[in-house]
């Protein structure tokens, strides 16, 4: 069996698949614990739950900047874990080998393998707390793309120059409009939120030439709401030489993450 385990900032999921089929066997949601030594022992309490406890892999997501050589974590943002050994820890819990990878990266992996076999070069963006990025290419990871997404990356808007996860990210919509964008219902609050995440997609369209980009997490999963802005903003962009590619709402947004751990640990097979 393989053991998929995505590390949110409020909860975790652990799910668990056969060697070979994409369909999740069992799978057990807790909050995630702020301190380290109390999320292991949760993480430990849940795993003994499960029907099965014997895996040949385990694959964890991490919201954060990791090192993938020490199976550490140098940047978590919400949680305080920098440079706990995470990968060596949850070895000892699963009695596995234990890879991590960055959540939006795998949620991105997770999402192409229903788009693969029709693009090469999937885009996926995901727009929550803060903002991820992940390029699939092939079906593989692109490691090229680093693991802080929107959190690294400036763009110009209204003459100033600002993070694009400052700038349009679920926490800045929070701040801005004192409300979930899930309760956001006035489509000109949804034009200007399009027009922010327009600053920054179509940097990463010109740079990268995606075939396609999927839009995912929390402000994500409202995709009906702003797509029309959205292409609208993004048209304003619009030079000769950058193609515009198809956007879609991602297809999985809740279990996107455990998919590309499944995805990540048959490409390591």
């Amino acid at each position: 069996m393989i053991l998929s385990i995505d590390i949110g900032g409020t909860k975790t999921l652990i799910a668990t698949f056969s060697e070979t089929e994409p369909t999740i066997v069992e799978q057990i949601k807790f909050p995630t614990p702020h301190d380290y030594g109390d999320f292991k022992i949760e993480l430990a309490n849940n795993v003994a739950k499960l029907s099965t406890r014997t895996f040949s892999h385990c694959v964890m997501a991490v919201p954060g900047v990791l090192d993938r050589t020490q199976g550490i974590v140098a940047n978590l943002g919400n949680l305080d874990w920098e440079n706990k050994s995470i990968a060596k820890d949850v070895q000892e819990i699963t009695t596995c080998p234990v890879v991590i990878e960055n959540d939006a990266k795998l949620a991105g992996l997770g999402e192409a393998r229903n788009l693969k076999d029709k693009y090469k070069k999937i885009l996926y963006v995901t727009v929550s707390t803060g903002i991820g990025i992940a390029l699939i290419n092939d079906g593989i990871i692109d490691d090229a793309i680093g693991d802080a997404g929107g959190h690294d990356m400036y763009v110009e808007y209204d003459g100033k120059r600002i993070t694009w996860e400052e700038l349009a990210s679920g926490r800045t919509i929070y701040e801005t409009y004192g409300t979930k964008a899930s309760d956001i219902k006035d489509p000109e609050i949804w034009r200007t939120i399009s027009e922010k995440i327009a600053v920054g997609l179509i940097d990463l369209i010109a740079l990268l030439h995606p075939e396609i980009i999927v839009i995912g997490g929390g402000v994500g999963t409202h995709f009906d709401k702003f797509e029309a802005p959205l292409m609208e903003a993004l048209k304003g962009y619009e030079i000769e030489l950058t193609e515009m590619p198809r956007i879609i709402q991602a297809q999985n947004p809740e279990e996107a993450v455990v998919y590309g751990c499944f995805e990540l640990a048959n490409q390591q097979q």
